[in-house]
């Protein structure tokens, strides 16, 4: 396992990562190109009144959703493959690092830890391998090129929208902030307790997991907590959004200085990159998260396969304040989750 969760993503796919690049453009412009055919074909309807064109217009929308949602199927196969491999190849390695250990105590505790890997932590870093490189560029390049034609179309209510997407910096990252720590939390707690399922049968040990449990539940919890009021907060921002650009669409209008099917234009933009958006801030949180547990997942197994080596911690800690320290020490990251 490399040591970085840069280098293992070179190893893994450095030549899909450019193919899933290149297939993101594609599909972003795909995507940008019907709002402008929706000004069009609202115009035609108020101005020409000619249907002629309005059918032919829509006859080039639907071809180019057919064609945007042929080319996202692929997309989202070739991610899918990318990711299932390199969770695969990560299986395989901590399945052959992590060695069965000599005494009862230390055989429950690498074990624990190597199913708690192999069976979920792995999921989530080979994962996002499908996603790391592609998914930045394809909501990158729709957010830009969405932005750039309204922009174009109508400067002011540009603005304005970029205002409104920009208040989401103030509660994001702390929201966000608080809900890594727990998820954090939360790992270190489960390889524990699957540690201390292998050694049941003594009650203080059965009485430490229960209570592992009950924490496990306490975090979910507060996840969830966090995490819905994030979605409402970022829910309130978009319709926020919609208002202000009706508002000055409809002055602009009366003004004569736009025109009807700008306003439904830049409508249609908002809800195009309203989820782009979330899409790069999720990115983001998952990119440091993800990069974190590479680390974790690393150490974790080069300690099983060799505990005598130096200045390495602990990978199941024996308290739970152990645990929480470990966590927040080395998770310093932002991450949005759904639990299972």
């Amino acid at each position: 396992m490399p040591g970085s969760f840069a280098a293992f993503l070179w190893r893994m796919s450095a030549g899909d990562q450019v193919w899933l690049a290149l297939l993101s453009v594609v599909v972003a412009l795909l995507g940008t190109v019907p709002i402008e055919i929706q000004r069009r074909m609202v115009n035609a309807a108020i101005k020409d009144k000619h249907f002629e064109i309005i059918f032919s217009l829509a006859l080039i929308y639907g071809g180019l959703v057919l064609g945007q949602g042929v080319l996202k199927l692929l997309l989202n196969l070739y991610r899918s493959w990318t990711g299932a491999h390199a969770i695969r190849v990560l299986r395989t390695s901590i399945d052959a690092m992590v060695p069965v250990a000599d005494s009862d105590g230390e055989v429950a505790t690498s074990q624990g830890t190597k199913i708690s890997m192999i069976v979920s932590e792995a999921d989530a870093i080979g994962g996002f391998i499908g996603d790391c490189v592609s998914e930045p560029v394809l909501e990158g390049s729709i957010l830009v090129m969405v932005l750039g034609y309204m922009a174009f179309l109508q400067p002011t209510m540009a603005l304005a929208t970029v205002i409104i997407l920009a208040t989401q910096v103030v509660f994001v990252p702390v929201m966000q902030r608080a809900i890594n720590r727990r998820v954090q939390k939360r790992i270190t707690m489960l390889r524990a307790a699957g540690a201390g399922v292998l050694t049941e049968g003594e009650q203080k040990e059965s009485r430490n997991t229960t209570e592992r449990y009950g924490e496990v539940y306490r975090l979910d919890m507060g996840i969830f907590s966090l995490k819905f009021t994030l979605n409402f907060l970022m829910n309130i921002s978009t319709h926020f959004g919609n208002v202000v650009i009706l508002a000055l669409g409809g002055w602009f209008v009366m003004q004569g200085q736009t025109q009807a099917g700008t306003v439904v234009a830049f409508l249609s933009g908002l809800s195009n990159i309203i989820d782009p958006w979330g899409e790069i801030v999720n990115w983001f949180q998952n990119l440091w998260v993800t990069s974190a547990k590479y680390h974790l997942l690393r150490d974790a197994a080069l300690q099983l396969s060799d505990p005598s080596a130096p200045d390495r911690a602990p990978v199941v800690p024996a308290t739970a304040v152990e645990q929480s320290a470990t966590a927040v020490n080395a998770a310093n990251v932002v991450e949005h989750e759904t639990l299972p």
